[in-house]
């Protein structure tokens, strides 16, 4: 690995980072581009060859991974939508029913009282949202 990509991947987890601290925060692609110095473009190709997906895809499963968390404690679906920086109800609920399989009321009904003897820590790696390969 050159110097130059060790640098790209250096900025690149800088602008992660921001993602992953402030979630709930409005993002765009050029702030983030920013944390990592780069154009919008080329911040946006690099992260999805480094990651796999897109800025705005990972903050979007980062957002749905802290709502889950707040589902489990009882919060609204409409309350855990604000919570983690969505402003749209149905684009939040069609996300979130695309990432974990079953909408956020669903999510929401279930029983989840198996999470509540294990450590917070395990428990946001046991429930991190794993994308799903769209349908062919």
């Amino acid at each position: 690995m050159t110097p130059e990509e060790l640098a790209d991947l250096a900025h690149l987890r800088r602008a992660r980072d921001l993602m992953d601290r402030d979630y709930a925060q409005p993002l765009d692609v050029p702030r983030m581009a920013r944390a990592a110095l780069m154009s919008p473009a080329h911040f946006s190709r690099k992260f999805r060859a480094a990651y796999g997906e897109t800025p705005y895809s990972y903050l979007m499963t980062r957002r749905i991974e802290r709502a889950k968390a707040l589902l489990r404690q009882g919060l609204s679906v409409t309350d855990a939508c604000m919570a983690v920086g969505c402003t749209s109800l149905g684009s939040f609920s069609s996300r979130f029913t695309e990432v974990v399989g079953e909408t956020p009321s669903q999510y929401r009904a279930r029983d989840h009282s198996h999470l509540e003897q294990v450590p917070a820590c395990v428990t946001k790696v046991a429930t991190r949202p794993q994308r799903r390969p769209a349908p062919a």
